[in-house]
């Protein structure tokens, strides 16, 4: 049986992650974007604490699916206006990278407000990309004041 985290967003600018049972962090399949990369594990769902319920935010994704950069998640109107919003990657209590999707630069829409981020092994995707392993680390992507990346040796 697969179990589905219950996570909030915690501020409007740091991810901070508060999940419930023994949790596998996905509970889908890894986005389109990240499908085929190496330690990929899956997307989960997981709301701001800012939710706005029964209504649809609009976000524009910095970096894409890029395990490597930090990124950053800036919330926007449907046009693509900034509206203040903002919230960056992640690491996970198990190591795991809370990486953004689908695309950079790309609008897009989180029906009742809930987002889902692709979660990766950063070890095996450095590994998958030639280096002898890795980690997830804190980092900052503007506007964001912290995000996370895979960091490879």
């Amino acid at each position: 049986m697969n179990l589905i985290p219950r996570c909030l967003f915690v501020g409007v600018t740091a991810l901070i992650l508060s999940c419930t049972s023994q949790p596998s962090y996905h509970d889908g399949q890894p986005s389109s974007g990240a499908k085929d990369m190496a330690g990929a594990e899956g997307v989960f769902a997981f709301t701001p604490t800012d939710v706005m319920p029964d209504e649809t935010s609009w976000w524009i994704d910095s970096d894409g699916v890029a395990p490597g950069i930090a990124g950053c998640h800036i919330g926007t109107d449907e046009l693509g206006r900034e509206n203040g919003r903002s919230f960056g990657e992640a690491c996970l209590p198990n190591g795991l990278l809370v990486e953004s999707n689908p695309g950079k630069g790309v609008l897009h829409s989180h029906t009742n407000d809930v987002g889902h981020p692709d979660t990766f092994d950063c070890n095996a995707w450095c590994v998958g990309e030639g280096m002898s392993g890795g980690s997830c680390q804190a980092a900052v992507a503007s506007p964001c004041q912290q995000s996370a990346v895979c960091e490879c040796q």
